[in-house]
């Protein structure tokens, strides 16, 4: 019985086995073809890409689409024959790339923005001469840009629509005029050089010609013909109803970052942005704060600030946008259904309520900033003046998708219930459901402008055209440099592929300078409705995000989260092959997440972000074109950054009765004519135009880093005595050189 029992067990077992090998054959057969079958498929994906991208750079037009500057009232006119580019290892091709790739901005639709007319008369929006008195820089129309938008201005398509929007060239592309020997007015075109654009104004002025657009019969009749004529649009009912979604809210937009008074600063410390400047870090945030915003929390800010007479006239509205199955953008849907009812009490009180819904929902965003020079920004370890993103990982594609928040990305952002890759992939705990960070953001473009980017170098000072540099003064300033500036500005070879820029930090406290952006970096808080109970990663260390949280941190969670979802406009297989192929290459940047170096205050469970309150030094080639300085903007030219902050009581003369030299306190921004003798733009008062720069505004300060003057204690403490006026001349040469 036993050996028979063994037999069979034995046949049963060989019989296992047999259908194990069996099996396995097929596991392996399975294997092979399918590791087969993906080779055409890769080959086929790799060609795509090569192709695609050949026919994004197929715009070679020579001249780049540059167009004549006329009817400027600042400066005067620059005909396109005498507009020229420095050598900055970018051909035509990369330019007019950089210019017309789409980042997923989605300002507005497309046909709007073609056929807008300027508010007080029938001229176009879109004129080069008017969009250059904001400083965005006019082209011509090239293979790209077949419409001619200007600089930085281009086509989005988001779910089957076409918008207007800004690429990275919009707020980092610059000009520099001067008049060579000739008495002929010329140009220099420099890319990645800070833009002298006004954002404020640009978008002031937009809200303004839509909303009487809406209200002038004959202006929308116009709009409507020639909208209609595109094709895009079926009816004058669905433009209207476009025109007042978009109008509404571009005007909530610039209401919501408007500067506040205060009647404790100097002219009540309204603080305009001016040319050149943008607080991008308090727009970025109020854009998170708005889009992140779940209904539970709107309801109560709305319960504790708006009227009773109000709230019980619009509680159904509210309630319909509340318990709507789409929770996008909530906060701008609740605002419009108040102001229907807006009426119940009179206007001084609702204004007074706008204001303090303004205070809950979002923070001021009055901490302008220059907009920063990007040859050398993928060499850097740490980016943003504050040293705010690390350059390792997908520091850099998570710093790009922050900035098309801040410039107008569609961010359909919405809970879920179930499970989610992407939100597995950003870090969500997904045990009551996900986040769905669907959005318009364009992650292949931002990574492919970054890499363009590793291949931009610094613009040369061009001696032919702004003047011989003197060896002899080179020398003497390189000797001063070395003792007074290099331990903080590292001095690299521009044009060396292998550079690496390690960024010092020095606490705002000891460089002197305005300190506002730092604070507001750090102290800034937020209701973080949808991201309430997740977890973030901060310099501490981990932290579990709280009802009211510092809004750095909720920046940080959504741009990890819109990195770790992928491309709603593509096909399943498509958008992830791309997803994946992305993430991939910028996780393999071949910048490494370094330890922050300087002096700076270590971060503390208490103050996660603490090491923030601080300014980065970087290296300062092509420093010469990239006017106004500090971080602020709050000093035109290099010649006066040499020279102290004038404080009260301090004397006209010196002791022999020789005036003395300070910072301008006041001055005027705008144009773009150069003065290479003080390495600045024209900054006195102009007879048309321009922006007057006030430093005693709040957020405008011109004091601090008065190293040149004696009065700044370097990163050892050591305090230098002032340079004379010689030897500022010989340092602003060597800077010239760099």
């Amino acid at each position: 019985m036993l050996e028979k029992f063994i037999k069979l067990y034995t046949s049963f077992g060989r019989f296992v086995l047999k259908i194990y090998d069996f099996v396995l054959s097929v596991i392996k057969k399975l294997l092979y073809w399918g590791i087969l079958s993906l080779v055409p498929i890769l080959i086929f994906w790799y060609v795509y890409g090569v192709i695609s991208q050949s026919l994004e750079f197929r715009d070679d037009d020579p001249s780049r689409g540059v167009a004549s500057i006329l009817h400027d009232e600042i400066d005067g006119d620059v005909l396109k024959e005498n507009i020229e580019y420095l050598p900055q290892n970018w051909d035509a091709r990369d330019s007019l790339w950089f210019y017309a790739a789409s980042q997923g901005s989605n300002l507005l639709p497309y046909d709007f923005f073609l056929h807008l007319e300027q508010e007080n008369n029938q001229d176009a929006f879109r004129d080069n001469a008017y969009l250059n008195s904001f400083r965005y820089l006019p082209r011509e129309a090239t293979l790209s840009n077949p419409d001619g938008l200007p600089v930085g201005m281009t086509k989005d398509v988001y779910q089957g629509k076409k918008y207007m929007g800004f690429t990275c060239a919009a707020c980092h592309t610059s000009q520099i005029n001067y008049t060579d020997a000739n008495d002929v007015r010329r140009g220099l075109r420099i890319d990645g050089g800070p833009a002298a654009a006004d954002l404020e104004i640009f978008l002031v002025a937009m809200a303004g010609a839509l909303q009487k657009t809406m209200s002038d019969d004959a202006k929308r009749t116009r709009f409507h013909d020639k909208v209609l004529a595109e094709g895009t649009y079926d009816s004058r009912e669905q433009i209207d109803a476009d025109l007042a979604k978009y109008a509404n809210r571009i005007a909530a937009y610039t209401h919501t970052n408007e500067p506040l008074w205060d009647e404790n600063q100097p002219n009540g410390g309204r603080t305009h942005y001016g040319f050149s400047r943008l607080d991008a870090f308090g727009r970025i945030y109020n854009r998170v704060l708005q889009y992140i915003m779940s209904g539970e929390q709107l309801n109560e800010v709305l319960i504790k600030v708006v009227p009773a007479a109000v709230m019980d006239r619009a509680r159904s509205d509210v309630d319909a946008v509340l318990d709507d199955e789409d929770q996008s953008n909530i906060v701008l849907r609740v605002l419009a259904a108040l102001e229907n009812h807006a009426g119940a009490v009179n206007p001084a009180q609702w204004q007074q309520t706008r204001a303090e819904l303004r205070a809950a929902i979002y923070n001021p965003a009055n901490a302008p900033t220059s907009y920063p020079y990007l040859w050398d920004i993928a060499q850097h370890d740490y980016v943003q003046w504050t040293g705010l993103v690390s350059n390792g990982g997908i520091g850099p594609l998570g710093r790009n998708v922050g900035q098309v928040i801040g410039v107008f990305g569609t961010l359909d952002w919405q809970r879920k219930e179930g499970r989610s890759i992407s939100a597995r992939i950003g870090g969500q705990d997904q045990s009551l459901g996900h986040i769905n960070f669907k959005s318009s953001i364009d992650q292949r473009n931002l990574n492919r402008v970054e890499f363009s980017l590793r291949r931009l170098q610094s613009p040369v000072w061009p001696e032919d055209k702004l003047g011989a540099l003197r060896d002899d003064w080179k020398e003497r300033g390189s000797e001063i440099f070395d003792q007074r500036c290099a331990s903080c500005h590292a001095n690299i070879v521009r044009d060396d592929p292998n550079r690496k820029i390690v960024t010092r930090m020095s606490q705002f406290e000891k460089v002197g300078t305005d300190p506002l952006l730092a604070i507001n970096t750090v102290a800034y808080n937020g209701y973080s409705g949808m991201a309430h109970n997740q977890n973030v990663d901060a310099a501490a260390g981990p932290m579990v995000i709280e009802k009211v949280q510092p809004v750095a941190s909720l920046v940080s969670f959504s741009a990890r989260n819109v990195v770790a979802s992928w491309d709603p406009d593509k096909t399943p297989i498509r958008r992830v092959a791309e997803w994946a192929w992305d993430l991939a290459k910028t996780l393999k940047n071949r910048s490494a997440t370094t330890i922050r170096r300087g002096d700076f205050d270590e971060p503390t469970p208490a103050e996660p972000f603490k090491q923030l309150q601080a300014y980065k030094a970087r290296a300062l080639n092509g420093i010469w074109a990239t006017a106004p300085y500090l971080h602020n903007g709050s000093v035109p030219n290099l010649y006066e950054l040499l020279l102290p902050k004038r404080q009260p009581g301090d004397p006209d003369v010196d002791e022999e009765g020789n005036p003395i030299e300070y910072r301008s306190d006041v001055f005027w921004v705008g144009s773009r004519d150069f003065e290479p003798d003080v390495v600045g733009f024209r900054s006195k008062q102009y007879k048309s135009g321009g922006f007057r720069f006030d430093t005693s505004i709040q957020g405008n300060s011109n004091a601090g880093h008065e190293y040149a003057a004696g009065n700044t204690p370097d990163a050892e403490g050591r305090t230098f005595a002032p340079l004379n006026k010689q030897e500022r001349l010989y340092l602003l040469e060597y800077l010239k050189s760099l």
